[in-house]
């Protein structure tokens, strides 16, 4: 039997549930473990799951480089961005309580926005290594 196309069958299955679930811990992590770093590195670890098994130029087809480069500028600035909306609104930096109507609000907001930015940008950070580094010559 030919292990490649077990591999390829394999993947093609579990790549969409990981993520989903790096999805998951993403919006679960202000509730419990998780947050952005974990869903950021779930989410890459499923992108390069696929270049391995498919290729590193069929990963760049999917995810070009320009793609994760904005990724990556997106999710520093959202981080940043939340943490001047709350000096713009009368609070500190990174006080999330002025980001809304009421203290826990604005804090649930806060929280999900940094969180959002930090996976961001950790996914889109290790899809850019991985494709860097496996694209090069030997």
């Amino acid at each position: 039997m030919n292990y490649k196309i077990v591999i390829r069958v394999v993947s093609k299955f579990l790549i969409p549930y990981m993520l989903l679930f790096a999805l998951y811990v993403q919006w679960h992590g202000d509730f419990g473990p998780g947050g952005g770093f974990q869903a950021g590195v779930i989410f890459a670890a499923g992108f390069i799951l696929y270049g391995i098994v498919f290729g590193v130029g069929n990963l760049r087809d999917v995810v070009p480089a320009w793609v994760t480069r904005t990724l990556l500028a997106g999710g520093v600035l959202l981080y940043a961005g939340v943490g001047v909306a709350g000096m713009l609104m009368g609070g500190s930096f990174l006080n999330y309580s002025v980001l809304a109507a009421t203290p826990t609000g604005g804090q649930h907001l806060g929280i999900l926005l940094v969180e959002l930015g930090v996976g961001v940008t950790v996914a889109a950070a290790m899809i850019t290594i991985f494709a860097t580094f496996s694209s090069r010559e030997r």
